[in-house]
């Protein structure tokens, strides 16, 4: 809706029905294999682990998706009403009642401009452009197309440095699709010893991860605070160890519909053994040399003792991690609990409540950065260093292969196939997003 005109095709649809979200629920599959998930949390709305436990949301889990994505609703609202200068309360009625069924509808409730093929819409480009109609309209695609430096302009030797850190947060590489620990650790202190870079944009997408891994991370963000600015701008979600990484940051840029917050701590450890014993046949036995040796077998149930280990262990990341945000956002633990407990908040209500300083972009991230360090000529690096595209092609090809026909196969579906397979790996304690949100 920030075009100057919206053009539909005669024969094409617009979806205004409002925002849905959806949670699969595995407990009872988990019952029928008779597998227990035995769980470890701190965090009154840390529902990550709800899908294996329960069959329905939590109270306290619809509690928060109503509030943060009414609000999410409310700013999409708001800014299509602006631009298509529409009643919010006429825009919630087309949604609330799926007014838009037909291209016509559209047209008539003003939601595109005219209904046109695209030759039509060439047409009038050239129209604009006062270019023949029988000539062809040159174009360019957003790949090719670089605006090109003021002539004259000698180029700066200050530089901004962008760190995309996005995906899940793993120990260890990682690739371009997850945050590993080493990778970006290693980005941010590269760019924290340049002396030719004289700020740090932190580009947080992730749902979190590892609490181990975010930590390691964290680490990184401080040291290179020090010694020049560290700006973090939340993309779609930066959740649980998206958060953790982020807290230190001298500054923290969210979009209002961005998904952030969620600062609570789970382990899951499934007891497989009536699984085994009925569902397979197959039993266990052996030999240890100190009770605890065997700490975390997934072939019996845990002991009260070691769910005391664990939940320990959850406790002490939780205060952790709580006291590291109240430390990164100048407030006090005990503040930082209160909004904590694992709640998902968006970035307008993250702004409200202090998890984030500013509403903006990357841009503006940037700008600030380049404020605070006192440059106004720079050049923007990127980090981590892109991979060779011939090189990627070949390394790891067959995972990738496969990854795309399941994709195609699966279609929509392949995002639940991903849940799974992310359930399997859960390792350690996790600082993770409760869900996976896709705004249908």
């Amino acid at each position: 809706t920030a075009a100057d005109k919206i053009y539909l095709n005669p024969e094409g649809m617009v979806d205004f029905r409002g925002l849905n979200s959806e949670i699969m629920f595995v407990k009872g599959a988990l019952d029928k294999l008779e597998i227990e998930a035995q769980i470890i949390k701190v965090g009154t709305y840390k529902s990550a682990v709800e899908p294996f436990i329960l069959d329905k949301m939590s109270e306290a889990n619809r509690l928060q998706v109503t509030s943060f994505l009414g609000s999410m609703y409310d700013h999409f609202i708001s800014e299509v009403s602006k631009s298509r200068k529409i009643p919010k309360n006429l825009l919630f009625s087309i949604a609330d009642n799926a007014k838009i069924r037909s291209p016509k509808d559209a047209a008539i409730y003003k939601m595109v401009d005219g209904l046109k093929y695209k030759d039509e819409v060439l047409d009038e480009l050239k129209s604009r452009l006062k270019i023949d109609k029988k000539k062809d309209l040159k174009s360019v695609s957003i790949e090719e197309y670089s605006p090109g430096s003021d002539e004259g302009e000698e180029p700066s030797k200050n530089r901004i440095a962008v760190i995309y850190a996005s995906g899940e947060i793993i120990s260890g590489e990682g690739n371009d699709e997850t945050i590993g620990s080493e990778r970006i650790s290693r980005a941010i202190r590269k760019a924290r010893t340049d002396d030719k870079v004289k700020a740090i944009v932190l580009r947080v997408n992730s749902p979190g991860g590892s609490a181990l891994a975010s930590d390691v991370i964290w680490r990184e963000t401080v040291l290179a605070k020090k010694s020049k600015p560290v700006i973090v701008s939340m993309g779609d979600l930066a959740a649980s160890g998206g958060y953790y990484i982020s807290c230190a940051a001298d500054s923290i840029f969210a979009q209002p519909n961005t998904i952030t917050g969620s600062i609570g701590v789970f382990g899951i450890i499934p007891n497989m053994k009536k699984f085994f014993n009925n569902k397979l046949g197959i039993t266990f036995d052996g030999v240890k040399t100190s009770q605890f040796a065997d700490l975390g077998s997934v072939t019996r149930p845990l002991t009260d003792a070691e769910k005391m280990i664990y939940q320990n262990e959850v406790n002490k990341t939780y205060a952790t991690f709580t006291k590291k945000v109240a430390d990164g956002r100048k407030k006090s633990q005990a503040y930082i609990d209160s909004i904590g407990q694992g709640r998902v908040w968006s970035g307008k209500e993250a702004l409200e409540n202090g998890l984030v300083d500013k509403l903006g972009n990357i841009d503006d991230a940037i700008a600030s950065a380049a404020r605070k360090a006192g440059i106004k000529n720079y050049k923007i690096v990127s980090y981590p260093a892109q991979v060779d595209p011939l090189k990627s092609l070949f390394d790891h090809s067959a995972d990738k292969v496969k990854t795309y026909f399941v994709k195609r196969e699966l279609g929509e579906s392949y995002l639940y196939y991903e849940q799974l397979k992310s359930a399997l790996n859960l390792s350690g304690v996790q600082t993770r997003m409760p869900y996976n949100i896709t705004v249908k």
